[in-house]
Formats: structure tokens, sequence, C-alpha cells
């Protein structure tokens, strides 16, 4: 490991031993700021929110856009708890687990799980959670910073997933896992490449959709799960939650898999809306309509 990446790493052993209340209050601050600032990440959760509560006058969503923020710098804050702290202190965070009983059904059955686990609350508590009950993958792009690869490898400690790129030969290994009866993790919101998604619904608006997620559900017949960790207010700690899959998500029409696959994230962002990641262009893609760009100043 690098001298500068093996600082950090000790940075995060240190600052971990922080209470998780006051780390989400220092995270909550820097979010606010944000909110004042009106920088782009401002700019984009106020067009996504104005897209999935049209319903809102301003001053609510004025109001949801602060909090969102501020949700979202807790969600970098907490990472130094989740990472620094080690995994066995992160799961003494778990207070209760709602749907628990389908995950356990999932496993039992051996047909193979594929979790889906949207950019909601914490999800690498989620990540430890998972692995301390199963051997488990996960389907990630590598950082840009490639020296910080160690720095997550060993952060994670004995409870990391094992991590499979987002390429050919990993996406085989997917297959594979999940043919044994294995348990893998993807990110159903991830905004695929330009070209190799489906157009589908995503908070009545059309968004550029994944299909590895449905393609792997139809050709393995594994049972698939929606799941998040619930960030508590004040630092109390967290709640898991698992949702059963909409009907349709292996529907070999690739549109009616991925509406369903947009309507399962859907049902997990509603028990917490604000922790959604809103600073997430969700709703971009080059054949649609562009609701990010800023008007021109004269």
């Amino acid at each position: 490991m690098r001298f500068d990446i093996y600082i950090i790493y000790l940075l995060l052993r240190l600052l971990g031993r922080l209470p998780l209340r006051v780390l989400h209050a220092v995270g909550a601050s820097f979010g606010r700021l944000a909110s004042w600032r009106h920088g782009r990440m401002a700019h984009t959760v106020a067009v996504n929110l104005s897209i999935t509560r049209p319903g809102l006058d301003q001053a609510e969503r004025t109001r949801l856009q602060r909090t969102a923020l501020a949700e979202a710098g807790k969600s970098v804050a907490e990472i130094v708890k989740i990472w620094g702290g080690g995994a066995e202190p992160a799961l003494a965070l778990v207070r209760e687990v709602r749907g628990g009983e389908l995950f356990d059904a999932a496993l039992a059955s051996g047909k193979g799980v594929i979790i889906a686990a949207p950019h909601l609350g914490c999800w690498e508590l989620l990540n430890y959670w998972l692995c301390r009950r199963t051997s488990m993958a996960i389907l990630y792009r590598p950082p840009h910073f490639a020296a910080l690869e160690p720095l997550l490898r060993r952060v994670r400690g004995a409870l990391a997933p094992e991590q499979v790129r987002a390429e050919g030969a990993g996406v085989r290994t997917l297959y594979k896992r999940l043919a044994a009866g294995g348990t893998v993790g993807i990110l159903p919101d991830q905004k695929p490449r330009e070209g190799e998604g489906q157009i589908a619904p995503f908070f009545g608006r059309p968004a550029l959709s994944m299909v590895l997620l449905p393609r792997l559900a139809a050709r393995t017949g594994a049972t698939v799960l929606y799941a998040f960790a619930e960030r508590l207010p004040r630092g109390a700690g967290y709640r898991i939650h698992f949702l059963p899959a909409p009907a349709g998500l292996a529907d070999p029409d690739l549109e009616v898999a991925c509406t369903a696959l947009n309507r399962g994230v859907e049902a997990c962002i509603e028990r917490a809306f604000a922790q959604y990641q809103w600073q997430y262009r969700r709703f971009s893609a080059h054949n649609l309509p562009n609701p990010y760009a800023r008007p021109k100043q004269p």
C-alpha cells in the first residue's frame, strides 16, 4: 500500500472512533452548506425532486432538498465509521432487520440470490451484514484512482465481498455463482453506458435502465430481493430492509422487465425518500431531453 494511502487508512481508523451522531452532524452540516451554495450538486437534487415530487410547492421542495443534501453529507461522513471502526463495531449499529425472513428463505432455497441494493442509505453496512451471513460477489467499476483499491480491500477486512468487475469475465462469474446457488449484489439503479441499457419509466419519467439484473434473473431463476440500510435519526444506528422483487422483473421483454426493476427501486426509496442519492443524474441519457441543463445566461 502506498504511503499516502496508508496515511488515509490511519486517519480512517482514528476518526472511526468518533460517535456516529457526531459524524452525522458534521456530514449534515456540509450537506446543508452545499444547499446554500446552489452549486451543481444542489441543482441536480432540485431537478430530481421536481421530477419525483411534482406535487410539492416551492417551500416544501426547498425543505426536502436541504434534508436530502444533509443526508448526502451523512452518507459520506458515516463511511469513516463503517470503514474506520471495523466491521464488527459497524454491525453493532444495526438496530432492526425488516424482511429478514425473505433473505433466509432465499438462501435456503438454493436457487441463488440476487441482492438489488439501490443508492440508498448506507450500502457499505449492508455489505457487511450480508457477508456475515453468506459469501457474496458484487459487481463494481474500479475507482478512477487505482491506488484506492488496496485501501478498499483493507478497510473492508474479512467481511469484504468478492469484487467482480463490470466486464465480460466478471459477468460470467456472476452467472456461475448464481448457478451454484450463490449470492451476488448489484446496484439496480446504476446507469449503464450509452447503448447498453433499456429506456424504462422511473418515477414516471423515461430513464436509461440496466438490463443485466433482469437477464441474470431470467437465465438463472435466482430469487431477487431488494435491500438497503436505512439511517436512523440522531445517529441512533440503522434499520435493514428486505423487499421482494416486483412481478415481471424476469420478463423476456426488457421494457417490461426494466419497468419492474425500477418499480422495485421506487418501493425502497419511498421508505426513506431523503436518503436516496438524489445528487445522481439518473435521468440523463444522450437520446433523452436533458433536465439538468441550466438556462444560458444572457
